[in-house]
């Protein structure tokens, strides 16, 4: 393996942080006409449990997912001989076991942890993936490494601090979040507080915070989002709204993005579980360093800012009591964007995976009903950044702060976890 600083153009900042070691074990798997990897097949039936019937919306489907492929990889991974540190355990393996029988009951016995009330459901999707694996020693023993990295996956995120009390806390000062319309709904503050996968505190890269509301910046901020932003827009072009409205799809479209490449870039089954668990971990720590940041500073929302304008001291901010936003304002602080924390995330761990930014893909969105294409990671960062802003719901730095955030948990990781053994 050779060592070489990475520089990725991904929230304006080196993703390593330093000199970081490329993967150059990846290779395209030789086999194109091979059975469908496991790895994707579980990751769609997790689609299935998490969001089309659990309805986890994306803060809470990070837990989940990071969850399901963390016991994935260990499993996989254990079986493969350990080529790469495991995340939490390599049960006794040595190459003979069922790998599809192991990938199924990972991600089954997680699953039926995470939703008891979907088992009948899953177990019937359980059983068909057993099915298809002829009986004996090799798939009774893939089924006991399965199990065995479920287990512990399942007891790491014991009292993990999911679904916690805790709430955002309501200001009455220019500056501090109050619940927006139209549902002036809270939700999601214990996020913030819960234990992550990856990173040693959900704090570790804390920010200096959000512009004073007398600066330059602030001024700029404001009056870009209140200009593109407004739901009645005259700035904002068609593909603009269609790129947040995109971007703004609860069903994410990174999901299919993850399986697509997995698929056009032919991995093996050991190559897509450890991609998937690098970006799904990533993902939700950055989520969780989000979260936190979200509820240290309790930032006000464009909406709440534009239609309180008036009372900032800020001779330069005009105050808009009728505003609104093209798209809802989700239920919890500005600052920093959750989405580009989460997005910076993945496309830093997929840039990182695959050694390069040049990979195309695509995505689509009930929501808004197209597909966008992308060129690279870097291109799908950089949109998301702005669609925050073109749907009016995020001021740039929040989200430009959020992208940095991501790219730092993802350096974290790939200078601590997932490492090829030497």
């Amino acid at each position: 393996m050779r060592r070489k600083a990475v520089w990725l153009a991904i929230a304006g900042v080196v993703v390593a942080g330093s000199t970081v070691e490329l993967d150059s074990s990846f290779a395209y798997a030789s086999d194109s006409r091979r059975p469908t990897n496991s790895v994707i097949v579980w990751d769609s039936n997790a689609q299935t449990a998490i969001w089309d019937i659990a309805g986890q919306q994306p803060q809470v489907q990070a837990r989940s997912f990071a969850m399901v492929h963390g016991a994935i990889y260990d499993a996989v991974n254990a079986i493969a001989g350990a080529p790469y540190q495991p995340y939490l355990i390599a049960p006794s393996a040595n190459g003979t076991e069922s790998t599809n029988a192991a990938v199924a009951t990972a991600g089954f016995r997680v699953l039926d942890a995470l939703f008891p009330d979907q088992q009948v459901r899953l177990k019937a999707q359980y059983d068909e993936s057993l099915a298809a694996i002829p009986d004996g020693t090799a798939k009774r023993r893939g089924i006991i490494v399965g199990t065995q990295t479920a287990s512990a996956m399942i007891a790491a995120r014991q009292n993990d601090g999911a679904f916690g009390s805790q709430s955002w806390t309501v200001g009455t000062r220019p500056g501090q979040w109050q619940p927006t319309p139209p549902a002036f709904a809270s939700d999601g503050a214990w996020v913030g507080y819960l234990k992550p996968f990856l990173i040693p505190s959900a704090s570790m890269f804390r920010t200096s915070g959000p512009p004073s509301l007398t600066s330059s910046r602030y001024t700029r901020d404001f009056n870009e989002v209140k200009a593109i932003g407004s739901a009645t827009s005259t700035t904002r072009t068609a593909d603009q709204t269609q790129a947040a409205i995109w971007w703004h799809d609860r069903h994410l479209v990174e999901w299919e993005i993850k399986r697509q490449l997995a698929t056009t870039q032919r991995l093996n089954t050991l190559q897509a579980a450890r991609m998937f668990a690098m970006v799904d971990l990533a993902e939700a720590d950055a989520t969780t360093a989000c979260y936190n940041e979200k509820g240290a500073w309790n930032f006000w929302r464009p909406v709440t800012a534009i239609q309180l304008a008036d009372t900032d001291g800020n001779p330069k901010t005009v105050a808009d009591p009728g505003w609104m936003p093209l798209l809802v304002t989700p239920p919890h602080p500005d600052f920093t964007s959750g989405h580009t924390c989460f997005t910076a995330a993945s496309m830093s761990a997929l840039a990182y995976f695959f050694g390069r930014d040049d990979i195309s893909f695509s995505g689509y969105s009930a929501a808004s009903g197209t597909t966008r294409y992308f060129r690279g990671f870097s291109q799908a960062l950089a949109e998301v950044v702005n669609a925050r802003v073109w749907g009016g719901v995020h001021t740039r730095t929040a989200d430009e702060q959020g992208a940095k955030i991501g790219a730092q948990v993802t350096a974290y990781m790939v200078a601590h976890y997932f490492k090829p053994k030497r």
